[in-house]
């Protein structure tokens, strides 16, 4: 085998494995995406990450009620000992004692202190300083930090709740293109039907003019119509390929990945598992459970900023050898050191810095409070305004299907005119142009009512 041929080879497998590897095939329920969305969506993975990130928070909180314990060590080279200079205190405990003790000069006169010395100089130490050493630090009591440990399960929470409302969001996104794409399959029909209906309507036109009852005009009305309706569907069929994609976007899939649905959607489905809009509790929601957290972690400060006006008690403590020598190395001997010291740092005054910080969480948690407030009167609005709207929307569903049916119906007794000889074509057409409109119209109340439904399960908190 040559070098190139083997090449290629290599280049062909490598690229079949690629392809297996990008390429799946999905069969999901719309709970199925949702989860799946959960795991692969990227605002989810960032919210979820945050968790984390909260998590190692914590821990560096923690760390700070730990004894700190560092080690050190350092060498030094003197290469010359600093000379210190001062008073000549030889000279003067020589004369000292010479006066003391009564000694005379030369002349026989006493001997006694001069008026000046001089000075001298020493140079003390060595070329060479060896240090090791290893300190302790315990922190006995400081209020701020005690406070963060007593709010890190709050904090974890808070984390938690941001990511459920991350993900309620995603997943009512995925259940509404879920649900219309579902739905979209059943429009597919009517309007594969429709083409049908059509083209049975042309061959029988075209019968019908070869026959001589009919004229060319009828037959180029029904091929408009055809033409109209294929147009249609391009449109539809375009609509659902975009909507897959929107999907596969949500779910954090591959766009070339290959998607199937397996649930359907239906009048009876959009209807199931519906409360009345009184019937939730505030806790239920996502966002008031996450704003709740906040409030939490907010009054955790005016704690905080409180326990400041306390001293903080530390205990510290070190242990260090010492070697000096002219001579470079690491024997001996060594001195030895160590202390043990307990430190109180006690707040007097700071320019009313601590007050204000008091001040403003207490004012923080007002504001917070005034937004739970506010959110209880959302919801409370949300909800109705959600179920009034689901209530519309399947009154509108059920008079478009109404509507359709009898669309429908007029049609075929219409066409059942036109076949015997008694109608006209423009009466067929128009009852062709009626129907599909019909049709319309019940597909966009149907895809209103999904719609209307999911954001009446997310307002009251059963949105699961």
């Amino acid at each position: 085998m040559t070098p190139k041929l083997a090449l290629w080879l290599l280049l062909a497998l490598v690229g079949c494995s690629t392809g297996l590897h990008a390429q799946q095939r999905y069969e999901l329920t719309a709970a199925e995406a949702a989860d799946l969305a959960r795991k692969n969506n990227v605002q989810v993975k960032n919210a979820l990450l945050d968790i984390q990130i909260q998590e190692q928070t914590n821990r560096e909180i923690t760390a700070a009620a730990y004894p700190q314990i560092n080690g050190n060590a350092g060498i030094t080279y003197n290469p010359m000992v600093l000379a210190q200079r001062f008073p000549n205190f030889i000279a003067l405990g020589t004369y000292g004692v010479l006066a003391q003790e009564g000694v005379k000069d030369g002349n026989g006169n006493p001997i006694g202190m001069p008026s000046d010395v001089g000075f001298i100089e020493a140079a003390f130490g060595t070329k060479w300083q060896n240090n090791f050493g290893i300190s302790l630090q315990q922190l006995l009591f400081e209020g701020q930090v005690f406070v963060g440990l007593q709010a890190r399960k709050a904090s974890m929470e808070f984390a938690r709740k941001a990511a459920e409302v991350t993900e309620e969001g995603v997943r009512a996104n995925v259940y509404k293109i879920y649900y219309q794409l579902a739905a979209s399959k059943y429009q597919m029909q009517i309007i594969d039907a429709n083409i049908a209906r059509l083209q049975k309507l042309s061959s029988d036109t075209r019968k019908i003019y070869e026959a001589g009852f009919a004229e060319k005009l009828d037959i180029d009305k029904v091929t408009v119509q055809l033409n109209n309706l294929n147009t249609e569907r391009q449109k539809v069929v375009n609509m659902v390929d975009n909507g897959y994609l929107g999907l596969k976007l949500l779910m954090g899939v591959s766009m070339r990945d290959t998607l199937l649905l397996k649930d359907t959607v239906s009048d009876k489905q959009v209807r199931e598992g519906i409360l009345d809009a009184t019937q939730f509790n505030y806790e239920d929601r996502k966002d008031y459970q996450y704003l709740q957290k906040g409030l939490e972690l907010l009054r955790f400060n005016i704690k905080r900023y409180r326990l400041t006006y306390l001293p903080t008690v530390a205990l510290a403590s070190n242990y260090s050898l010492l070697r000096q020598s002219d001579k470079f190395g690491f024997g001996g001997p060594y001195s030895k050191g160590a202390s043990i010291g307990l430190n109180i740092s006690v707040p007097v005054f700071d320019g009313f810095a601590r007050a204000a910080r008091v001040q403003k969480a207490r004012l923080e948690v007002q504001r917070s409070e005034n937004l739970l407030e506010s959110l209880k009167q959302n919801i409370d609005n949300q909800a109705l305004t959600a179920q009034n709207n689901f209530s519309n929307a399947l009154s509108t569903l059920d008079n478009q299907k109404r509507n359709m049916e009898l669309a429908e119906k007029v049609y075929n007794q219409t066409r059942k005119k036109y076949e015997i000889g008694s109608g006209s074509q423009t009466e067929i057409t128009n009852a062709d142009a009626d129907l599909r409109v019909a049709q319309s119209n019940y597909f966009n109340a149907l895809y209103d009512a999904i719609n209307a439904r999911i954001e009446f399960l997310r307002a009251t908190g059963k949105l699961q």
